[in-house]
C-alpha cells in the first residue's frame, strides 16, 4: 500500500525532480538540489577539506590571469564530427510532463518496495543480503541507463529522433538517474543500521557514475515541460558518440556535453589529484580563477570549478584521464569568447557579439545620435536562406540575446519604419579544451 500511495501521490503532483546528490558518504554536507523552479541552480558543489563551496562566492584576492586574455574553454563534439544540429524553444508541454511523472512514479515505487524488503528482513544475515541485491541491481540499471543514453545519441544523430524526442528522452534518463541516486542514499543509511555491516565502497562510486546523466539544461528542460518556468530556446547538437545542449536563462549561457569517446567505463580507478590535474590542463584559464575541488571515487571522478563569472562541473574518466561530461554556467555580462559586428543606419548603431555555435549572441541597439540604449525594438534572426524570426524585444539597456547557429546567420533590427540588417554573421571557432584541440 505504500508503494502504491507514492506512485499515485507522484503522479498526480507532477513534482518537479529535486536536484543531484553526492555519494552517500557525503549528503549531510552536500545536500543543495535545484529548489526554485524560477531560479537556476546547477549540481550541488561538492565538499572540499573545508566544507562546501559556495559557487556564488566571488574569488578572494585578485585574478591570476590577466582578464583581457579571458577564455572559457568547452567540450563539444569530437573535432572530425559533423553533429546534427537543431535549436528552437521549448515550453509547457502536458504529454512529455506526465510521461516524466510516471518514469519517476515507477522508479520510486522500486525504491519504496526495495526499502520494505531490506525492513522487514527477519535476521541480520537477510538483510545483508537485501542490501547486496539491491546495490547490484542498480548496478545492472546503470548500464541499461547508459545504452538508453547511447542508443539515443545514435537516433538523433541519423534523423531517426527529432530535437523534442531526444531531449524527452535525455530528460526520463536523467530522472531515473536521480531516482537510482535516491535508493542508492536509502541504501546506504540501511547498510549503517545493520549490525555488523558497512555500504560497500561500489556504492560511493556507483552513486557518481549516476550523476554523469544529469544536467542543468535536462533540469530546466524538464522545468518548462511542467510549466514550471517559460518557454526558452535550447541548441541540441549530436553524434553518434555526443550531446551538446545549450541554453539562455537568468542571464546566464548554461551548456552540457557529454562525450562517450572519452569515457572508458572499464578504465581503472582514478585519484582526486589526477583528475585534478587533468582537468587543469583541459582548462587552464578557468583553472586559473579559483582552485578545482575534487569529489568522487572509483573510476569517476567530479571536479567543480566556482570562479566569479560562473562554475565549471566536469567528470573525469579512469582510463583516459580525460573529461567526459561538462556543465557550466558563464554570466552573459562577462562573457568573453565573442567578436565584434556592427552596422549604423536608419537611427541605429546596432552591435552583434558572435560567439561559436551553440554560444550566446549579444545585440545592443543604441540611438544613431544619442548614444542611449534603445529600448523596445523587435530583433530577428535568420539562419541561412530560412524566415526570420523574432528572437525579441531590447530591455531597457537596448540587449536581447541568442544562440549562435553554426552557419551563417543575419540579424535584423525592426521600428518600422525603421531597419537595420548585420549580414553575413559567422560563428567564431570553439575555445575547445587543451586535450581536445
Amino acid at each position: 500500500m505504500r508503494a502504491l500511495s507514492v506512485f499515485v501521490a507522484v503522479l498526480l503532483l507532477v513534482v518537479p525532480v529535486a536536484g543531484t546528490t553526492s555519494p552517500a558518504a557525503a549528503v549531510s554536507e552536500s545536500p543543495a538540489v535545484v529548489e526554485a523552479p524560477d531560479s537556476l541552480a546547477l549540481d550541488p558543489v561538492g565538499p572540499s577539506a573545508d566544507g562546501p563551496v559556495d559557487p556564488s562566492s566571488p574569488q578572494t584576492g585578485p585574478s591570476q590571469i590577466d582578464e583581457s586574455n579571458l577564455t572559457f574553454r568547452t567540450l563539444s563534439a569530437p573535432a572530425d564530427a559533423d553533429p546534427r544540429r537543431g535549436s528552437g524553444f521549448r515550453g509547457a508541454n502536458l504529454g512529455p510532463a506526465l510521461s516524466f511523472s510516471v518514469a519517476d512514479a515507477g522508479a520510486a515505487v522500486e525504491t519504496e518496495a526495495v526499502v520494505d524488503r531490506i525492513e522487514n528482513a527477519e535476521t541480520s544475515t537477510e538483510r545483508q543480503r537485501l542490501i547486496l541485491a539491491a546495490l547490484s541491481r542498480v548496478e545492472r540499471d546503470e548500464v541499461s541507463l547508459h545504452s538508453r543514453q547511447s542508443e539515443a545519441f545514435r537516433a538523433h544523430a541519423s534523423g531517426n529522433l527529432s530535437d523534442r524526442e531526444f531531449l524527452d528522452e535525455l530528460v526520463r534518463i536523467s530522472a531515473t538517474a536521480r531516482e537510482y541516486d535516491r535508493r542508492l542514499e536509502a541504501i546506504d543509511a540501511l547498510a549503517e543500521e545493520t549490525d555488523g555491516f558497512s555500504s560497500p565502497t561500489r556504492l560511493d562510486e556507483l552513486q557518481v557514475a549516476l550523476q554523469v546523466y544529469e544536467g542543468p539544461v535536462r533540469d530546466i528542460a524538464l522545468s518548462t515541460a511542467r510549466g514550471d518556468r517559460s518557454a526558452v530556446e535550447i541548441h541540441v547538437a549530436s553524434t553518434p558518440n555526443s550531446v551538446t545542449m545549450a541554453m539562455i536563462v537568468d542571464g546566464e549561457y548554461v551548456r552540457e556535453t557529454f562525450r562517450n569517446d572519452r569515457w572508458d567505463r572499464g578504465g581503472g580507478a582514478i585519484s582526486n589529484d589526477e583528475a585534478i590535474n587533468a582537468t587543469t590542463v583541459a582548462y587552464p584559464e578557468t583553472a586559473a580563477l579559483r582552485e578545482p575541488d575534487a569529489f568522487g571515487a572509483g573510476a569517476v571522478q567530479r571536479i567543480t570549478i566556482p570562479h566569479e563569472y560562473g562554475l565549471l562541473r566536469a567528470f573525469v574518466s579512469g582510463g583516459t584521464e580525460q573529461v567526459f561530461v561538462e556543465h557550466q554556467r558563464i554570466d552573459l555580462d562577462a562573457f568573453p569568447d565573442t567578436e565584434r559586428s556592427s552596422e549604423t543606419g536608419d537611427g541605429f548603431n546596432v552591435t552583434v557579439e558572435r560567439s561559436y555555435a551553440g554560444g550566446p549572441v549579444t545585440v545592443t541597439v543604441l540611438d544613431e545620435e544619442t548614444g542611449d540604449p534603445a529600448p523596445d525594438v523587435t530583433v530577428t534572426k535568420s539562419v541561412g536562406d530560412g524566415d526570420s524570426r523574432t528572437i525579441g524585444t531590447t530591455n531597457a539597456d537596448g540587449v536581447v540575446r541568442t544562440l549562435s547557429p553554426a552557419e551563417s546567420y543575419r540579424i535584423t533590427v525592426v521600428d518600422e519604419p525603421r531597419v537595420v540588417v548585420v549580414d553575413d554573421l559567422r560563428p567564431i571557432a570553439t575555445p575547445r579544451p587543451v586535450d581536445d584541440e
